[in-house]
């Protein structure tokens, strides 16, 4: 199993960040809101993700950037294992709303979370198909 997160994993297309924030369907799992949106045909092999977090909320860089670097590594270790499954290929936002820094632990915990709820959603509109 691959483990790492290269560029090609990580959502930087400008047209395709607006097209997520327009289209994309949206939940909320504290301390997360997450946007899904299924990707275009002509998309590349990979699913792609946003890690997003307010500078409103948390006001310090170093601090914003330790928030960003657990939420990188809380998917990294855990895409494998969820995402594996889905047939169509995914683009992700997840955008921290606390004003606290949460501990990796919990950040791990919310993102499997989220991870299962975009693969049990993927399902379901599979059944319904």
């Amino acid at each position: 199993m691959n483990f790492g997160l290269p560029k090609n994993e990580r959502l930087h297309s400008k047209k395709l960040i607006k097209e997520l924030f327009d289209k994309g369907s949206s939940f909320f799992l504290y301390p997360f809101k997450v946007l899904v949106l299924d990707a275009p045909q002509d998309f590349q092999e990979t699913h792609q993700v946003l890690f997003s977090v307010s500078k409103k909320k948390i006001k310090k860089a170093t601090d914003r950037n330790l928030v960003k670097r657990r939420m990188r590594e809380a998917y990294r270790l855990n895409k494998p294992v969820i995402l594996a499954n889905l047939r169509t290929k995914k683009i992700i936002g997840l955008i921290y709303v606390s004003s606290e820094i949460a501990t990796f632990q919990v950040i791990e915990q919310k993102m499997i979370k989220i991870l299962s709820k975009i693969a049990e959603t993927q399902q379901s509109s599979n059944t319904d198909s």
